[in-house]
């Protein structure tokens, strides 16, 4: 590489905001609740600053973004043509408008209280409008804003080369997904998702790319890994918790890319015409330098501090109205499922057998929080909490954070989001994750009670 060939400020413009994007999204900081990122640190402080009105805020956005895809459909879609980017948000089909109805009429119902209980409850809608969507709101604001420090200013073209020799052979994807996958691990599965639907936006996924990162390495962070196993009584067993979740994980990660659902995806770009992303060192070049020119190369395209504030405008309100209305309905639904109805129990039935082989205790009460994981990760540890053995416990808190897809959260932001899978998608994926990783986990599980 020639160095003459760029300035001091093209170096400083790839290493400055490219190491403020490190350490806002993940660098682990150390406070009286545990192990924790900047993104978060600032998001909880804008949700204590802000917590009376949240809920009220929440509502009006899920209101406004109702009203105004029901006047582009009324209007269509050419009218909204002088600013694409309002027109991809509010232009949509007709599932995501109803989507999108039904999502507001939830929220009035919830804010206001109108309606049954099971509605507006404190387990279904006040825990989404009341708790939930008070994360979503904080973390969208702040990571929406910065996300383009660890996409914009070359740290992807930089991880892409490097790591591709890992990410290739081991999971089929590209190395600039290593960002997605630490991002999520140590900040949020949410931060993990969001990242993953703007490269794929941005052409630099293909669909089958995208489907795998946002359904396999959107994983549970470090710190809402130690609220699940605090939940369950076993917070002195945290190291030896969290090397379960990530040894099932990893396993998880190396098959299911190569299976169906996400093994059928389309090796293609969003944009048919986009040419195919080259993470390989061409002959002669050393890998260090030529990815350092890469990033180099990348971060000189970024021209203005407008065009940067523009674009985080554009990723939050993008993440507020694409995404919140999608976890309202989807997650109000399945929280309501969950509450009131024993079909999560029905569903566990045939999993008895299996846990009885795997030397499981308490097989019946075990069973039914194996699939309840799907409405949302908390459900299964608040129902083992009253399970007296420990491995029951254990073996339960591990499963539910490595299914990894639950409509709360992680699956209502993935369909929400660009990301191409469907809900049939995610509810096959989840049910293979639990198949994948159930006897890793009991295994390890068996090893340490």
């Amino acid at each position: 590489m020639k160095n003459n060939q760029y300035s001091l400020i093209d170096h400083l413009k790839f290493i400055v905001p490219s190491l403020v994007g490190v350490f806002l999204f993940m660098l682990p900081i150390k406070t009286e609740a545990g192990l924790t990122i900047p993104i978060a640190i600032l998001a909880e402080s804008v949700q204590t600053l802000l917590n009376d009105r949240i809920s009220e805020i929440m509502m009006i956005i899920i209101v406004i973004t109702a009203v105004m895809t029901v006047i582009a459909r009324i209007v269509g879609q050419e009218k909204f043509a002088v600013t694409p980017f309002f027109q991809q948000l509010f232009c949509v089909n007709t599932f995501w408008t109803i989507t999108r109805i039904v999502a507001a009429i939830f929220a009035i119902m919830v804010f206001f209280r109108i309606g049954p209980e099971f509605i507006h409850g404190a387990s279904t809608g006040q825990m989404l409008l009341g708790d939930l969507l008070h994360v979503l709101f904080a973390v969208f604001l702040f990571a929406g804003l910065f996300l383009p420090l660890l996409m914009n200013f070359g740290l992807l073209e930089l991880f892409g080369t490097i790591m591709t020799k890992v990410m290739r052979p081991l999971f089929r994807l590209p190395g600039r997904s290593s960002i997605d996958s630490l991002a999520s691990w140590i900040g949020d599965g949410t931060i993990g998702v969001l990242i993953t639907s703007k490269q794929y936006e941005n052409g630099y996924y293909t669909k089958r790319e995208a489907a795998v990162i946002g359904t396999t390495f959107s994983v549970v962070s470090i710190t809402f890994s130690l609220v699940i196993i605090g939940e369950v009584g076993l917070k002195h067993m945290f190291v030896p918790f969290y090397g379960t979740v990530l040894a099932a994980g990893f396993i998880a990660a190396l098959i299911m890319p190569r299976i169906p659902p996400l093994s059928k995806k389309e090796d293609t770009y969003i944009h048919e015409k986009t040419e195919k992303i080259s993470e390989s060192v061409p002959n002669g070049e050393n890998i260090l330098t030529y990815s350092y020119k890469q990033a180099l190369d990348r971060a000189k395209k970024e021209k203005s501090v407008y065009q940067f504030l523009k674009e985080g405008g554009q990723n939050i309100l993008d993440m507020w109205m694409g995404v919140a209305p999608v976890v309202m309905a989807f997650g109000l639904i399945a929280l309501i499922i969950a509450e009131t109805t024993p079909l999560f129990q029905w569903l566990g039935l045939p999993f008895v057998p299996l846990l009885e082989l795997l030397q499981i205790p308490s097989a019946k009460e075990a069973s039914e929080t194996i699939l309840i994981g799907f409405a949302d990760m908390f459900l299964p540890s608040i129902l083992a909490s009253s399970i007296e053995e420990e491995i029951t416990r254990f073996i339960i808190a591990a499963l539910s954070v490595t299914q990894l897809i639950y409509m709360s959260e992680v699956g209502g932001l993935l369909l929400g989001s660009k990301v191409p899978v469907s809900f049939k998608d995610l509810t096959v994926i989840f049910l293979l994750r639990t198949l994948i990783t159930l006897p890793v986990i009991t295994l390890i599980a068996h090893l340490i009670f």
